[in-house]
């Protein structure tokens, strides 16, 4: 079976598509669960002067779509709901949340207002957002599949989560400095895959919870090792909850991205367990072909000098048991040489 072609777009891109065509156009902003979806449409929403009404999917009923009928004269009329409706006539953004996770007699119930911006016989204000969000079938977020029909009546934004642009955020809503250290020295820590059992997972989310959770402890005065490593593995994915309480518990801060410390040796920690720390990620990167991203662009030229740059005893245990991933990168001339310090050949 072919896999399926998605584009997608980050954050701060699917904000500027929903400012130019929301009023326009109903967009679904889709991606696994705590990527900042809600937020992003928040945000638009504020910076373009809208009052943001929302609904949740798993929530509603059909009726809280169409409105309840009443008799005028001999015929029956539905009165939208006030939130759908309002009174004065003004645009708003209406932000409908988790839509994918809808029944079906509720996704049917918003046809009319993802395509023609109408309730029954009413018409939305003139200028009015209209902005879903969900995740995927395969995020086990009890999604349910969405009818044809509902597909074509909106734009559909596949969301990825960019570091770059987390970090900026990060920084800007005060995240602790140990979790901006860390992200940037494994950013792939900063969203895993939503795991088949229901256990704690990384997600930008996660994080800036744990940032908070921190601040918490810290201020009731009660963050011992023992708390804090309770609220970040009660939080994050264990494996990523395990590195970063290991590096805190070292105090080892202002880490570069891995990719530097290869492109600049020199920079490298001169701290022991800071050192091994970032020795450890790299011999990580380089036996995973999922992490090799994090070093995409560096040559066969650079993994060179930056392996004759190490003391011998780093380089050795950089070398062992990955020899063949090394020689994929271009290592050669440095393994034969190693070799032949090891045998005296």
């Amino acid at each position: 079976m072919a896999e399926r072609l998605v584009e997608t777009v980050t954050l701060s891109e699917a904000q500027a598509l929903v400012r130019a065509m929301a009023d326009r156009q109903s967009l679904l902003l889709l991606s696994p669960p705590g990527v900042g979806k809600s937020d992003t449409v928040l945000a638009a929403a504020h910076a373009a002067g809208l009052p943001c009404r929302s609904l949740l999917g798993t929530q509603i009923a059909p009726e809280d779509v169409s409105g309840i009928p009443r008799i005028v004269g001999e015929r029956s009329v539905f009165c939208p709901p006030r939130i759908l409706l309002p009174e004065t006539p003004e645009p708003f953004c209406l932000f409908l949340d988790e839509l994918p996770a809808c029944a079906p007699d509720v996704q049917k119930a918003f046809y009319s207002l993802l395509l023609e911006r109408r309730l029954g016989e009413h018409s939305l204000p003139k200028g009015t957002w209209v902005v879903a969000a969900g995740n995927r079938l395969e995020d086990r977020a009890l999604v349910r599949a969405m009818s044809s029909a509902l597909i074509n009546r909106v734009t559909i934004l596949h969301i990825r989560v960019d570091v770059r642009e987390w970090l900026r955020w990060a920084r800007d809503n005060r995240i602790r400095e140990e979790i901006l250290a860390f992200i940037t020295f494994m950013p792939d820590a900063l969203m895993r895959a939503v795991p088949a059992e229901p256990v704690p997972f990384s997600t930008p989310r996660a994080w800036a919870a744990v940032s908070q959770s921190l601040d918490l402890a810290e201020q009731a005065g009660i963050l011992t090792e023992t708390a804090q490593r309770a609220l970040v593995f009660g939080r994050v994915s264990p494996e990523d909850a395990a590195v970063f309480c290991a590096m805190v518990t070292n105090k080892i801060q202002d880490l570069r991205p891995v990719r530097s410390y290869i492109l600049s040796p020199e920079s490298l920690p001169t701290e022991d367990a800071a050192l091994w720390f970032v020795l450890s990620r790299i011999r990580n990167i380089v036996a995973s072909h999922d992490l090799r991203a994090e070093i995409e662009g560096v040559s066969a030229a650079d993994i060179d000098r930056f392996l004759r740059a190490l003391p011998q005893d780093h380089r050795f245990a950089l070398l062992v048991g990955l020899v063949r991933e090394w020689g994929r990168l271009g290592a050669d001339s440095v393994l034969l040489e190693s070799l032949r310090e090891v045998t005296g050949l």
